[in-house]
């Protein structure tokens, strides 16, 4: 079967589909739920980088208050995606031509007071999501991050100040990093899939802030209750288009003494490559299979990401039991990579914790 692009479906509820038989089997779920309403079908870029931008506007000059880079692709819903301040992986180009794009956009819509705008950033190609001229969600984020009480002067801009009075004449640059990460209540709701997608799912926010990402990225985990272990056994089943990305991950945790453990085509992938995995059954191949590992606890992290909503429904007991059982895991590549990073940075430095006052003192 040719996979086609994905798409994003908005009805009752939204869905991330790859191939007709996806497609045919949400029509037939939500003509079921709201036969009256229609569906929306929107195209979404897969493997891109979502970002989010404050800024402050006085009705002539635009300020940014921050760009935020998503750790989740592009697809997964933005509050429920992990971000950093400052930006991790964008180039300097395609910085530039966010701002450039930002500010065009505050002149274009008239913006006064406080505005946010979403772009997806692939292959270099800044791709414009939405703008609303409003503060959003992050911008309490940005205040702490940065010293800065946007919202204060967003009020102030409101009732007629220019930026350049209130002493706001150009971006703060900070020299550390912030990571903001969201809180889930999947263990107040047995059942349900803690698969991340384009319906938001989190009830609150985190962040961590250090020198480098991976010490702020591990603060921001430990706050949200998804511990990073620094050994053990990493169970890793990904989908096919995932599985080099996986690769280089399983190498990396190696080279950090953890043992890998992997379904069989995920196992097979990596012994091709060189890479030491021990291979282990799903729950339909028979026991013992994975779940019976983690209920036994023998797993200390879980990387699942699945394609499909037949995968999903087969994968389902594996985030349900790490969940139960507080495992931590991720159903993300890029949060997979993230938890990498965290864990090589820990292995050299020693965590430090100190008032947030003396970051911005620096």
């Amino acid at each position: 079967m040719i996979v086609r692009p994905s798409y994003v479906l908005g009805g009752r509820a939204m869905e991330i589909v790859y191939d007709d038989a996806g497609l045919r089997d949400y029509m037939r779920r939500a003509l079921q739920a709201s036969p009256e309403h229609p569906v929306l079908i929107d195209e979404y870029l897969e493997d891109a980088v979502e970002v989010d931008v404050d800024a402050l506007s006085d009705g002539t000059d635009t300020v940014i208050a921050g760009i935020m880079e998503h750790i989740e692709e592009a697809g997964i819903h933005s509050g429920d995606s992990a971000c950093t301040l400052p930006p991790r992986t964008l180039s300097d180009a395609v910085l530039a031509e966010i701002k450039s794009q930002t500010k065009a956009l505050a002149a274009e819509l008239g913006v006064q007071g406080l505005m946010n705008a979403q772009y997806a950033v692939k292959n270099d190609t800044v791709y414009i999501l939405e703008v609303n001229p409003r503060a959003s969600r992050t911008i309490p984020f940005v205040s702490k991050v940065t010293g800065i009480p946007f919202v204060k002067l967003a009020t102030k801009a409101l009732l007629g100040h220019k930026l350049s009075e209130l002493g706001l004449t150009g971006e703060v640059s900070i020299p550390h990093v912030a990571v903001k990460e969201a809180v889930f209540p999947f263990n107040k709701f047995p059942g349900v899939d803690v698969i991340l997608g384009p319906e938001m799912k989190s009830t609150g926010e985190v962040m961590g802030i250090d020198e480098d990402f991976g010490l702020a990225y591990a603060k921001a985990q430990a706050a949200s209750y998804n511990r990073i272990p620094l050994s053990g056994t990493v169970f890793i089943s990904v989908k096919d288009k995932d599985k080099e990305k996986a690769a280089h991950i399983a190498a990396r945790l190696l080279r950090q003494g953890f043992k890998i453990t992997a379904t069989k085509g995920t196992a097979k992938y990596f012994k091709e490559r060189g890479l030491s995995a021990e291979e282990i059954n799903k729950v339909a191949e028979g026991r013992p299979h994975v779940v019976d590992a983690i209920k036994n606890r023998k797993m200390d992290f879980v990387i699942n990401t699945v394609t499909g909503a037949q995968a999903q429904k087969d994968s389902f007991s594996i985030r349900g039991t790490a969940l139960q059982y507080r495992v931590s895991f991720t159903t993300t590549m890029a949060g997979a990579e993230a938890m990498v990073t965290a864990v090589e940075m820990l292995a050299k430095k020693q965590m430090l914790i100190k008032p947030i006052q003396e970051y911005h003192s620096l």
